[in-house]
């Protein structure tokens, strides 16, 4: 079996990178110091698990903008020996003493959830995600997966260039909480690419994690040490919302697109979202129009705003949703019926849900911050994973003497009492965390997710066009120009030629003038009969 990001040989027009190509083992992720943390651990005898924790927990200390042990975490396994796929929900829920009483009770004019500060937080679930993968499908402790985000938070890292505006950009919001301020702002701002920045109070709390286990934070002297401080600032928690927080091993959505499995997370993330958008696009000969052609991009954008309104409408908690709609959603005969509403030769001036008559609010979403990574190894294990703060830092609260920043998961709730996302005690909000994995005769073809909040069921959809319809190799899936639908209009990168982005005015579409937002990727291919 061969692991790699592509192998077709020759000159590669749609990527300027050359693919990465390996035969025991694959690490991807967004940051080389994470990649080679969970590569060392497959080297170590680690299986792709293992890999991935270790990769997750480093990155949660080396890109702290983007994630953190104060976020939460969805994972898609793929099981060599059986070929059984598992799908982990490691996202949290908001407070018991949460509810649109209290809201308005200190808000009386407030027409949405905070964004950021005390009231946005939603209880943290990637650290019993680790714990539940390595306990369910690893080989290691957490104490070895902990052992290199040890070292980088107590001994320091270097800054890198992204990170480093990421961080800068962030300064605003830190200095509202004058914890995170010191901690994350030494010398009252934003680490510069090039020093070393090092987190000695999150280096603390990992080594309590890495002797007690998860139970210190969700059950433990963490757990009351958390909440105390965010009760004392304020907040609706309390120790009972840690303590009854749990992970969910759930059931993947699927469905089928150019002969391929496709496998997407369930409500409450926006998997349906991709699986919708691929669905209304797999009866279009859309080789014959072209990659990035006006037509193609035409369908593609007017599939995204369907897939959207659906969306927008049904995904929440997955106690308030009803399964057999979603099922219904996800169907080719459903895609069919939307199939029929779009026109070739301009955008419709309206998208409505399905049974919609009216406008339904939208989450507020936006680019979103994230890292997600892959993980393979010898054995066929094979490992999607996604974790993020949602926003950049967060919440922007950090909790206690901790070192951990708080995500605001919490914001993404509605505060219409009618919506199924609607405010409530010890629910889930709409999560736009989706990890991804195509499967090719029930084994594992591709491992994959893209970044930023609404860009990732978008960017899923193309990345898998691009790689099936569009015969690209990972490589190029990954890196060709992407278009995005941002909710008023079309953004799309640089590499989109003129005469699509003139296709598309012309069929009526508004361009925008947004730079960005467009998703980072990393992904693994996994050639089953190579040598």
């Amino acid at each position: 079996m061969t692991i790699s990001p592509g192998d077709r040989p020759g000159e590669n027009p749609r990527a300027t990178r050359s693919v990465v190509m390996a035969k025991n083992g694959m690490v991807v992720t967004s940051q080389p110091l994470a990649s080679t943390a969970g590569l060392q651990v497959l080297i170590e005898g680690g299986n792709a698990v293992d890999a991935s924790v270790t990769a997750a927990a480093t990155l949660s200390v080396v890109e702290p903008t983007m994630t953190g042990l104060g976020g939460d975490l969805f994972a898609l396994l793929c099981n060599g020996r059986t070929d059984s796929v598992y799908a982990l929900n490691a996202s949290g829920r908001a407070p018991f003493g949460a509810s649109l009483e209290a809201l308005e009770d200190r808000f009386p004019k407030q027409r949405s959830m905070p964004h950021t500060g005390i009231l946005s937080i939603s209880v943290p679930g990637a650290i019993d995600g680790w714990e539940q993968l390595l306990k369910h499908h690893g080989t290691i402790s957490l104490s070895r997966a902990l052992a290199p985000a040890i070292e980088y938070a107590r001994n320091g890292f270097v800054v890198t260039e992204v990170v480093a505006n990421q961080w800068k950009a962030s300064e605003s919001l830190l200095l509202r909480d004058p914890t995170a301020a010191s901690t994350f702002l030494p010398n009252g701002r934003a680490p510069k690419a090039g020093e070393t920045f090092s987190n000695s109070k999150l280096a603390t709390t990992l080594e309590r994690l890495s002797s007690d286990g998860s139970e210190t934070f969700y059950r433990g002297e963490l757990a009351h040490e958390v909440s105390k401080d965010l009760s004392r600032r304020g907040s609706w928690f309390s120790e009972t919302d840690f303590s009854s927080h749990r992970s969910d091993w759930v059931t993947p959505l699927r469905t089928m697109f150019r002969g391929r499995e496709i496998l997407e997370l369930p409500p409450n993330t926006q998997g349906l979202t991709a699986i919708e958008i691929l669905n209304i696009l797999d009866e279009y000969d859309l080789e014959s129009l072209g990659h990035n052609s006006p037509n193609y991009l035409h369908l593609f954008i007017e599939a995204v705003r369907i897939a959207f309104a659906d969306r927008d409408a049904y995904v929440a908690d997955s106690t308030a949703v009803d399964t057999e709609v979603i099922k219904y959603l996800c169907s080719k005969s459903y895609a069919a019926s939307r199939r029929d509403e779009i026109e070739l030769t301009r955008s419709a001036s309206r998208v409505s849900a399905w049974r919609q008559d009216g406008p339904v609010p939208p989450p507020r979403v936006g680019s979103g911050d994230t890292v997600c990574l892959a993980a393979a190894d010898s054995n066929g294990n094979v490992v999607s994973l996604i974790q993020s703060l949602f926003g950049a830092f967060g919440s922007g609260v950090m909790a206690g003497d901790t070192g951990i920043v708080l995500q605001n998961r919490a914001s993404l709730f509605s505060i219409e009492p009618r919506h199924p996302n609607c405010l409530a005690p010890g629910k889930r909000s709409f999560h736009t965390l989706i990890p991804a994995v195509v499967l090719e005769k029930n084994k594992p073809l591709l491992a994959f997710g893209v970044m930023g909040g609404d860009m990732q069921a978008q960017g899923h959809a193309q990345v898998i066009a691009n790689f099936l319809a569009f015969d690209m190799n990972i490589q190029e899936a990954g890196e060709a120009a992407r278009a995005r639908w941002t909710g008023e209009g079309v953004a799309v990168e640089s590499g989109i030629s003129s005469e699509a982005r003139s296709g598309l005015s012309t069929r009526m579409h508004h361009l925008t003038n947004e730079i960005g937002g467009f998703g980072g990727f990393q992904g693994i291919e996994i050639d089953q009969v190579g040598g």
